[in-house]
């Protein structure tokens, strides 16, 4: 075989040092359009990212890569700079992740409602009435199982705040009936329907459930039970590594007109499983 002159040679292994040289931009800019989102389970085992995020790829480019956890995670995962974007539901706590100077705004998106799950037959008494500390207080009075996530999302604080707005310090008071699991809210349910057991749980993610089994919702309604979710860009002054631009167009998307009325067509048996609210100040 003959060998080729140096020189063609010498060409060559430059033509290929520049197509490796012209590659590295190209895959770089494509990496450039993704963005890491953390999120809490419920928007993700509600089927609202199956549906939306598409919807994002085409009208913004975006391709959104999801973490799903529960919200103290969530923000945990925003403090050390590994998302973008935050996208939870827990006030009180998005508010201390401002403070902290982790995000330099909260923007309201949505809400919908928590419901109380139970078992059909209703061990507790509590089906029919509106009144959730009473049906919390009936639950540890008779010591019937409980689920709790135990994982720090915003069901796990909601369920917290309302055993102490029914007058119990669950920490102290808690027994066996009380199950904490440390898991998401699709596990969660899963262990009540195994258990016979109730459950605080977010409406679309029980709309979205497909192993119901034995349990029904058996307490709504309550204001107490509301659940408004927000979404923040974490700080790119503190994590440079931010994707700002990105973020923030991602952001803009879901409180515009356009990216709220695709979150209200959002539907599962024909019932709307979230609430836009962006317009709201006081959300």
């Amino acid at each position: 075989m003959k060998t080729l002159p140096s020189f063609v040679r010498g060409f060559a292994t430059l033509f290929m040092l520049a197509l490796a040289a012209y590659a590295i931009p190209l895959s770089a800019s494509a990496d450039d359009q993704t963005i890491v989102v953390a999120s809490t389970t419920s928007t993700q085992d509600s089927g609202l990212f199956d549906y939306l995020l598409p919807i994002v790829k085409t009208k913004t480019g975006i391709t959104v890569r999801v973490i799903a956890q529960g919200t103290g995670q969530a923000l945990d995962t925003g403090r050390r700079g590994d998302a973008d974007v935050v996208f939870v539901h827990a006030k009180a706590a998005e508010l201390k992740f401002l403070a902290e100077g982790e995000s330099l705004k909260r923007y309201p998106v949505m809400y919908n409602d928590f419901v109380l799950i139970g078992p059909t037959e209703d061990p507790a008494g509590v089906s029919g009435t509106m009144d959730i500390g009473k049906a919390l207080q009936k639950i540890k009075e008779r010591q019937v199982s409980f689920v709790s996530r135990g994982d720090r999302s915003g069901t796990h604080l909601a369920e917290l705040d309302l055993w102490k707005s029914a007058g119990i310090a669950i920490d102290q008071e808690k027994g066996a009936w009380y199950k904490s699991i440390g898991q998401g809210m699709g596990a969660a349910l899963n262990f009540a329907a195994a258990s016979g057991a109730y459950v605080l749980s977010d409406r679309a993610t029980w709309i979205h459930f497909g192993n119901k089994g034995g349990l029904r919702i058996v307490v709504e309604g309550d204001k107490r039970l509301f659940n408004q979710y927000g979404v923040m860009l974490v700080n790119p002054a503190k994590h440079p590594n931010v994707k700002s631009v990105l973020g923030q167009r991602f952001i803009d998307y879901l409180v515009s007109p356009e990216g709220q009325r695709d979150i209200g067509r959002y539907q599962v048996d024909g019932q709307q499983l979230f609430h836009p609210d962006a317009s709201d100040p006081a959300a």
